[in-house]
């Protein structure tokens, strides 16, 4: 439970005098987004999360934009959505207007709700080839690209950005000047720099300077918001109008919710316990199935699997013979198994501990 204070009072009473979240002509149904996250922000995912409640828009892995056209199997796996899993962004990436604009038109053409334009991933395999973070580094072509993909579809674009290339290099006020002038509808910006990748604490004071940069367009901040108090100083610091969360959401799929209740009612109720997290395991994992098969369920969901397992603090033995499963029966066992089992501490239906997702670690241009 959050402790309500004056400050929290305040920017409860501040949210209340907002319009609805519009990008562009889409309204949203709540100013909590899930962010694009490699590897985990998949179709199961999303619907995971959509099914808990409050989620105002979610985006997909990021995707490569001449991937998208070249038709992969893989890459088209990506932006697979469902009736329930509205409305939607796509987050594409490269540095070639032609090559964004024609991707952006496929997905209009395929009822996606939203293009995000990747301009904030800091991995080296994307920034090499002059896309994510790299592209901050290149002003005048950069506005082009966006302006390309802005004019060639109906559908809102938004643009995801980190502060800037580095700390001699905070380009993303200016950026964002640019960017509502040619037609953006809204802007997230990761209050980190590439250089920094995911080390030291978010910079609020660096989103607020986007949210005073721009007159009209909604500014959705990101970074470091795990719990519903993160949230709501993410607001209080930055003036932002939504926030978005990506590996927040992996350790609490029910922070969208909970912000939700937090913003309507001042009194978000409780993460889920062992038992609740055990069905959303379970949830998940036939949604992989649906997508994919059994075959490639199996190997597809150990990576969410093994952070849904440390949540809901499974011994190690379990937890690995889990991992080893072969095929559906045997994965089926062993959650039984777990099941059965129980927590390691604590109670079946009582808080388990916050959970802490690691993120990338060493010198980011390695990673």
């Amino acid at each position: 439970m959050i402790e309500s204070t004056p400050v929290i009072s305040s920017v409860r009473d501040w949210l209340a005098t907002l319009p609805p979240l519009r990008y562009g002509p889409l309204q949203l149904s709540s100013r909590y987004m899930l962010s694009p996250l490699a590897g985990y922000t998949n179709l199961p995912f999303r619907r995971v999360v959509r099914s808990l409640g409050g989620v105002g828009l979610a985006t997909t892995d990021l995707v490569n934009a001449r991937g998208l056209l070249q038709g992969g199997p893989r890459t088209l796996q990506l932006i697979d959505t469902c009736p329930e899993d509205r409305p939607f962004a796509v987050q594409i990436f490269g540095n070639e207007p032609s090559v964004m604009r024609d991707a952006a038109q496929l997905l209009q053409a395929r009822g996606v709700d939203s293009i995000d334009i990747n301009m904030g991933c800091p991995v080296n395999r994307i920034t090499k080839v002059g896309a994510g973070a790299s592209l901050m580094c290149q002003v005048d072509s950069t506005i082009e690209l966006v302006r390309t993909v802005v004019e060639s579809v109906s559908i809102p674009v938004t643009v995801k950005m980190r502060l800037g290339w580095d700390s001699q290099h905070l380009t993303a006020p200016g950026f964002a000047r640019e960017f509502e002038q040619v037609g953006v509808a809204a802007i997230a910006i990761h209050g980190r720099t590439r250089e920094q990748g995911f080390s030291g604490v978010v910079d609020r004071v660096g989103i607020r300077r986007v949210v005073e940069a721009v007159n009209r367009i909604p500014v959705v901040g990101n970074g470091d918001i795990r719990t519903v108090a993160d949230g709501v100083r993410m607001f209080a610091e930055t003036g932002c109008q939504a926030i978005s969360m990506g590996r927040g959401a992996l350790a609490n799929p029910w922070i969208f919710q909970q912000l939700v209740e937090w913003e309507t009612t001042g009194h978000p109720t409780t993460s889920g316990s062992f038992d609740d997290r055990l069905g959303l395991l379970r949830k998940q994992f036939r949604f992989v199935v649906e997508q994919r098969g059994e075959e490639r369920a199996i190997s597809s969901y150990r990576k969410m699997l093994h952070w849904y397992l440390k949540a809901m603090l499974v011994p190690a033995p379990l937890r690995n013979k889990a991992q080893a499963a072969a095929n559906e029966a045997e994965f089926e066992m062993v959650v039984d198994e777990i099941a059965e089992h129980g927590p390691a501490r604590g109670s079946r239906t009582g808080l388990l501990p916050d959970l802490y997702i690691p993120v990338p670690s060493g010198p980011n241009e390695r990673w």
